[in-house]
């Protein structure tokens, strides 16, 4: 049993490329409650919830560094992130359920298992780290969240998509929203601000709505976010007028 933990650990750090200083701390992380109990030793409950914290930051600080500021968009793209279905589907494209220190005949595919664990292993690389976020996510999230990207899109209400409906009912055609855009900042950290928006028919580009000239989106690091923002103003400006 113990010359198989042993191998299980070596392996599981050549597969995520970090030797731990301390391995005790993984074998821990990779120890299920019901197992510990049975053997008298550690399991991953106190990592599993130091992991949770960790990863928390780790995707605040991410969505922070891609431009996306907006608390009510960061609350709910990263409750998507770290849902329980997010983390065990990583944690299957990880396998990690092959290196998991369990009893004989406990189960752990498809089981909420893979979510403490995946959760533990990062609070254990943590500690290991002396504390280093970035090692967290360079080792445990970036490789594994490939859909990062995807989620984080999925997660933010699309205030384009809703406006267009909402005017493609009152008018019945197609619509075109322009925009112009004011860029300032560093060039490493800019502020977008989208503004001057025209609401257009599509093939003849007659103007179909007159929008005060003092509509614009708040500042945000990314033109995304600005859109965002002004199709939000840009909406409830016109339910408000009922046109």
């Amino acid at each position: 049993m113990l010359e198989i933990m042993k191998e299980k650990l070596r392996k599981f750090q050549e597969f995520i490329y970090y030797k731990f200083n301390n391995e005790q701390l993984l074998a821990e992380a990779l120890t299920t409650p019901r197992l510990g109990n049975e053997l008298g030793k550690p399991d991953y409950e106190f990592l599993e919830t130091l992991g949770d914290a960790v990863i928390k930051i780790v995707f605040i600080l991410k969505l922070y560094h891609q431009g996306i500021k907006d608390p009510g968009n960061i609350t709910k793209i990263k409750a998507s992130l770290e849902s329980d279905k997010a983390l065990r589907r990583v944690a299957n494209r990880m396998n990690l359920q092959e290196f998991i220190f369990k009893t004989e005949k406990q189960p752990v595919k498809g089981t909420r298992i893979l979510a403490d664990v995946f959760e533990a292993i990062c609070g254990a690389i943590f500690f290991d780290s002396e504390y280093d976020f970035t090692i967290v996510e360079e080792k445990m999230i970036n490789p594994f969240y490939e859909d990062l990207d995807s989620i984080i899109e999925n997660s933010i209400p699309n205030n384009k998509n809703e406006l267009l409906e909402f005017l493609q009912e009152k008018f019945k055609t197609g619509i075109i929203i322009k925009l112009e855009y004011d860029k300032s900042g560093y060039e490493h950290d800019p502020n977008w601000i989208a503004k001057n928006p025209q609401i257009v028919e599509r093939y003849t580009q007659e103007i179909l709505i007159k929008l005060p000239e003092d509509l614009k989106s708040n500042a945000f690091g990314n033109k995304k976010d600005a859109e965002r923002d002004i199709y939000l103003k840009i909406l409830n400006y016109l339910k408000i007028g009922e046109i």
